[in-house]
Parts: C-alpha cells; sequence; structure tokens
C-alpha cells in the first residue's frame, strides 16, 4: 500500500493504484447514467383512428411519434398571495416591535422624570421644616413675598400630599 496526503490509502491492484475517491466518483456517474433513462419521457403520435395520444412509453417502431418534453408542475396559484401575507405579517411584527420599543423607552423617561420631581420635591420639604431660613414666593406683579408660618405650613402639607400620591415609596 502507498500513503497519500491527508491520510488517504490506496490499494494496489494488476499493477494499477485505485483511491477511493476515485472508485466512488466512478460509482456515482454509472448510477448517474442509469437513472437518466429512468426519467419520465413524454411520447406524443396519432393512432389509427386519428386520435392524438400522449403516453410516458414509445410507441411501436411504425408508428410515427414525436417526444415530447414534460411540462414543468404548476406553480402555486396562491404563491403570490402567500408571500404579500407573509410579508405584510413581517411588517406587523416590526411596527409592533417598534412601538413596544417607543413605549418602553417613553415609561423609562417618565419614570426618570418622575424620580427627579420626588428627589426635587423631598428636598424642598426637608429645606420648609428648617425654620432657621425664610423663605418667600413672587407675587403677580414679581414682588417678593416672605412666607410666614401658616404659609410655610401650608405649602408643606401640600408637598406632602405631592409626594404621598405622586412617590411611593
Amino acid at each position: 500500500m502507498l500513503d497519500y496526503p491527508f491520510g488517504y490509502i490506496a490499494r494496489r491492484s494488476a499493477g494499477r493504484v485505485s483511491h477511493p475517491a476515485v472508485s466512488a466518483a466512478v460509482v456515482f456517474c454509472l448510477a448517474a447514467l442509469l437513472v437518466a433513462p429512468a426519467q419520465a419521457a413524454l411520447w406524443k403520435w396519432v393512432d389509427s383512428n386519428g386520435h392524438v395520444v400522449y403516453s410516458d412509453t414509445q410507441p411501436a417502431a411504425n408508428v410515427k411519434a414525436e417526444r415530447v418534453n414534460a411540462a414543468a408542475p404548476p406553480a402555486n396559484p396562491n404563491a403570490v398571495k402567500e408571500m404579500a401575507n407573509q410579508d405584510a405579517e413581517l411588517r406587523k411584527r416590526q411596527m409592533q416591535r417598534d412601538d413596544d420599543a417607543a413605549k418602553s423607552e417613553k415609561a423609562r423617561a417618565d419614570a426618570t422624570r418622575r424620580q427627579e420631581s420626588c428627589a426635587q420635591t423631598r428636598g424642598q420639604l426637608k429645606s420648609m421644616q428648617n425654620t432657621n431660613t425664610a423663605y418667600y414666593r413672587f407675587n403677580e406683579k414679581g414682588e417678593r413675598v416672605f412666607m410666614d408660618e401658616g404659609m410655610r405650613r401650608k405649602e408643606g402639607e401640600r408637598l406632602e400630599a405631592y409626594l404621598r400620591e405622586q412617590c411611593p415609596a
């Protein structure tokens, strides 16, 4: 035996070297040649009564016949409709995914905004509870109006109510 690259082993037979891949290729080609005649051929001829006959077997030798290529199998008549439906479903799923992503992003932005607002309100409430600091508001004319103890208490109650309603935990 001779060693070939890639681990192939060849056999010596009657002075010739045969390779397994070559043997397999020869067998494949022979099988392909034998299968070709087995494929159905369509024959057309006119019988003795004048009728046109189509058959997959060749008529007798004395009958003039012609070989006709078989027509391709009919295409799926609903193929276009099915493709359009599949395409529409794909677009619908993509739009749904985009809508879900937009809703998710909006919900995330709203949650962030709410957290910031709650943190700011908690800070305002804490500073309102500090009695050492003077607080003021601006009136309609844009002038400063200092908040007395009653106004600060009302503002503190308003901030606490906001926190209870809008800022759980």
